[in-house]
């Protein structure tokens, strides 16, 4: 084996849609709040380590937005109405931004800051606490660097009340000063080496989509798609063209890599970016194994040529155990992990392995930002020989590689498009992208060049993947009804710029409201049920709590795992837990269920094969798996946390749940609930 027999690719997309509407001013804060968390702070940890390499993949509207933060009050609605003083904001407005100010990640955003999670919980604020309010929600957004290195900002954290209004104002110019330094930092580490840059197709649409309506059946015939539906080809062309050209102009040179938007690849997209230069691109392992007669693992490992571009596929198993298991363990714990895992793929030489995952999103849930992870980890790169990190530019040309005859059409999600089209609410979007298209096709003879510029840009931000991804039941965001209005807008504004009248079915929403905490139903009573893997009375667990795992993820997606829905509740004595889905697949000696109390820093694991009634906890695996644990393991403890692993040896089938720890009020009493 040679002394450098891994190449490990990390590839980070960095992505954010496009907020503005009909105004010009972004309507939600999501840019700038990353700005000061995740996209500098990324490199800045990369750029730490001699030697480490990634990639990262920047979107056309992220670079677009984070342009318009040298004007933040002009072109941020949030934060025009943050730097007000509280007395002068609108009964509405100030619901709203302490709607938003509370969305933060509570357990390891909120909770850390002291008087921050004192505010939290209050039902009211006066005008004074809503400042520090304001103030802290800002900071527990600021990432380690700016905690580490920024002055002011370390002088904020140590105060924590009592800001002014002035602190306000010193903290958003010290911010919007930062993020201009954010764009340049990628351009450095780019020319030095150390990282290699891509990015998307300019509005991050489904290009195969986009292409032919027809792929979301050529990769689920069992999908169902808008009738008379019409190629939107030039389109995707301009979404590939309008984005090299941004790349060019904003770091110096024409990109060598794109990262389609969500995965999204079919044959006719491949040739599109090969004809304008692109020589390579990423997505998932669903595309390859669907393209690929022999589905052996081993085949994953090297990058593959088709048609002239070399097509890297990633690792789904291995970037989602960055994405959304290890944010349950410590930085140390975790890249010793990820290290275990990796080191049999080096086996085989000269192997090369994608790891590719959102870079921005999954830190929120960790500890610390992931600070204490990236540290760990990319410090083992460092001492490491049987394993070199390569950026995407240079796994591009490595030898060996293989071949492919033919590209399957899919995505990064299951290897189908059924994210972005089949849904009933999915297609009525694209219902009304194509009735807009057509009409103006009828009408733009009539109209000036400057116009058809003005609604062609409009047509591109409309064909973005995030509307499509939280319409339907798949996902939840607190914000749907947010989104679903901005993509509307865009098309009501084509039909204004046409001097036209908007057809009345654009101003209905599309989207049913839903609730971002619609996935977790807290208990209604006490329940005392028998623990023998049974759905034996639906009256057993009749007011319990449930979490619905399949309404998680709100911001990235995974394969899922085999539970699909968990129950719990208690009586004076014990908890009960019960866990639903694909239970067959479980009853084997191979698998291991694992219990974490948090409070107690205590461990409990048995086998799944059999009953176990042990340490004051009972198992049965049937119909389902049901679980007692007495409260005798929780001494002196007013509520718990619980967290659930399925193991399989050393690799983890499932965390759940799949938000964090399960929190369970031991002195609850149910005198305030009731239901008929």
């Amino acid at each position: 084996m040679s002394q450098d027999s891994l190449n490990l690719c990390f590839f980070w997309h960095m992505h954010q849609p496009d907020y503005r509407g009909m105004d010009g001013v972004m309507s939600m804060p999501w840019v700038f709040l990353h700005g000061i968390k995740d996209y500098y702070e990324m490199p800045w940890l990369l750029s730490l380590y001699k030697g480490v390499k990634a990639s990262f993949n920047i979107t056309a509207p992220l670079i677009e937005q984070l342009n318009l933060y040298s004007d933040p009050l002009k072109n941020d609605y949030f934060l025009s109405l943050w730097a007000k003083e509280p007395k002068e904001l609108e009964e509405k407005q100030r619901v709203w931004l302490i709607k938003t100010c509370k969305s933060t990640q509570y357990e390891t955003m909120v909770k850390p800051i002291g008087h921050f999670r004192i505010l939290y919980d209050k039902e009211s604020l006066s005008e004074d606490e809503l400042i520090d309010f304001e103030v802290l929600f800002i900071l527990s957004w600021c990432g380690n660097y700016l905690r580490l290195e920024n002055s002011f900002i370390k002088k904020l954290f140590k105060k924590e009340k009592n800001y002014t209004q002035k602190d306000k104002i010193d903290l958003l110019d010290t911010l919007t000063e930062f993020i201009k330094t954010i764009l340049p930092f990628y351009a450095k580490l780019q020319k030095e080496g150390s990282i290699s840059l891509s990015t998307t197709p300019y509005n991050h649409p489904i290009l195969p989509l986009l292409l032919n309506m027809e792929n979301a059946k050529y990769a689920n015939e069992h999908t169902s798609i808008v009738e008379n539906h019409i190629s939107l080809r030039d389109d995707a062309i301009e979404q590939v063209e309008k984005s090299i050209k941004l790349f060019e102009d904003t770091f110096g040179s024409k990109p060598s890599g794109f990262w389609p938007a969500e995965g999204a690849v079919d044959e006719e997209s491949i040739l599109i970016y090969k004809q304008r230069g692109i020589s390579w691109i990423a997505t998932d392992e669903a595309i390859l194994f669907r393209s690929l007669e022999d589905n052996t693992r081993e085949n994953l490992y090297k990058p593959y040529d088709f048609n002239g571009v070399s097509i890297g596929f990633r690792d789904h198993a291995l970037s989602d155990l960055i994405g959304f298991n290890y944010r349950f363990k410590s930085g140390k714990e975790a890249s010793d992990h990820f290290m275990e895992v990796i080191e049999p793929i080096s086996k085989n030489e000269d192997s090369t392995l994608f790891v590719i995952l959102d870079g921005e999103n999954a830190w929120e849930f960790f500890h610390n930002n992931a600070y204490d992870f990236f540290n760990a980890l990319y410090s083992r790169f460092e001492s490491t020989t049987w394993c070199k990190t390569v950026t995407m530019d240079e796994a591009s040309k490595i030898e060996n590689r293989g071949t492919l005859e033919k590209l399957a059409p899919g995505s990064w999600i299951h290897g189908n498009f059924d994210t972005w089209s089949g849904n009933s609410e999915k297609n009525r979007a694209w219902e009304l992208i194509y009735q807009t298209k057509r009409d103006y096709e009828h009408h733009k003879e009539n109209i000036s060049e400057d116009i058809k510029k003005q609604i062609e840009s409009h047509f591109l931000v409309a064909q973005c993947s995030d509307w499509f991804w939280w319409y339907g039941d798949d996902h939840i965001t607190e914000f749907g009804l947010e989104f679903d209005t901005l993509f509307r807008e865009h098309l009501i504004l084509i039909y204004k710029l046409l001097n036209a009248h908007p057809p009345a079915d654009l101003f209905v929403p599309i989207i049913s409201h839903k609730s971002g905490a619609s996935f977790l139903i807290m208990p209604q009573c006490s329940i005392t049920p028998d623990i023998d893997g049974k759905v034996s009375s639906f009256f057993e667990w009749m007011g319990a709590g449930s979490i619905d795992e399949s309404k998680l993820y709100s911001t990235m997606d995974r394969v899922r795992g085999p539970i699909e829905k968990i129950y719990y509740g208690q009586d004076e004595n014990k908890i009960y837990l019960a866990f639903e889905g694909e239970i067959n697949l479980l009853k084997t000696s191979n698998l291991v269920l694992e219990i974490y109390i948090e409070q107690m820093q205590k461990t409990i694991s048995f086998s799944m094969n059999d009953e176990y009634n042990e340490n004051g906890v009972k198992f049965a695996i049937d119909e389902r798996i049901e679980l007692e644990l007495s409260k005798m393991n929780c001494v002196d403890c007013k509520q718990i946390h619980l967290r659930f692993e399925i193991l399989q040896g050393k690799e983890i089938i499932q965390t759940m749940p799949g938000y964090g720890a399960l929190a369970i009020n031991l002195d609850e009493k149910y005198t305030a609930n009731w239901f008929v």
